[in-house]
């Protein structure tokens, strides 16, 4: 089923909408939440609870990529179930070493200032990204947005994981780089 025809089922607020989610898109959205969380029980749940989320939110949002917008709640709602069980003590699953790479080019700052910077910084790496080859944007995209691991990474790109490593690394240096022109650092 077409992803509109989906859509469409949430809004006339058809409950084969989920179905046809879960058929179409379960194991997209198992892998974005165990890349985050490393559990397939939880994953399971994340997954589970991505489907209820697009049901609250369907009608009234109506997305135009149906797939990213159930993406971007799994991927939420996986990191957010992660913070959770990792309140007390500090995860080395994909999620923590792909955000602790990424923490020499983005600082954490806890002010009023965070929100308004927050949108330069997230312009200034969409066009970051836009002006990237479509290879590297794509390494990029799915160790820091899925979370895929490296191996994971070099194999989908039949590159070595050495590749895949210095690649994100001259890209992690390139868009510090950006930042730091940009007075974002």
């Amino acid at each position: 089923m077409e992803d509109a025809e989906i859509i469409k089922l949430y809004f006339d607020r058809n409950e084969t909408a989920i179905t046809e989610t879960a058929q179409k898109y379960d194991s997209y959205c198992y892998t974005i939440a165990f890349n985050v969380l490393g559990s397939e029980e939880d994953s399971k749940e994340t997954v589970n609870d991505t489907y209820l989320e697009t049901w609250k939110s369907i009608p009234p949002n109506c997305p135009s990529v149906f797939s990213a917008f159930i993406g971007k709640i799994t991927r939420r709602l996986a990191i957010s179930k992660l913070r959770k069980r990792t309140a007390e003590k500090r995860g080395g699953n994909e999620y923590q070493i792909s955000l602790d790479e990424l923490s020499e080019c983005v600082a954490d700052r806890s002010n009023i200032e965070k929100e308004m910077e927050e949108k330069e910084v997230i312009a200034v790496i969409n066009q970051f990204l836009r002006d990237l080859p479509e290879i590297q944007r794509n390494v990029f995209i799915c160790r820091y947005w899925y979370m895929d691991s490296i191996l994971s990474i070099a194999k989908e790109f039949h590159f070595s994981e050495s590749k895949v490593k210095s690649m994100l690394m001259r890209t992690r240096q390139k868009l510090k780089q950006i930042l730091t022109k940009e007075g974002l650092l």
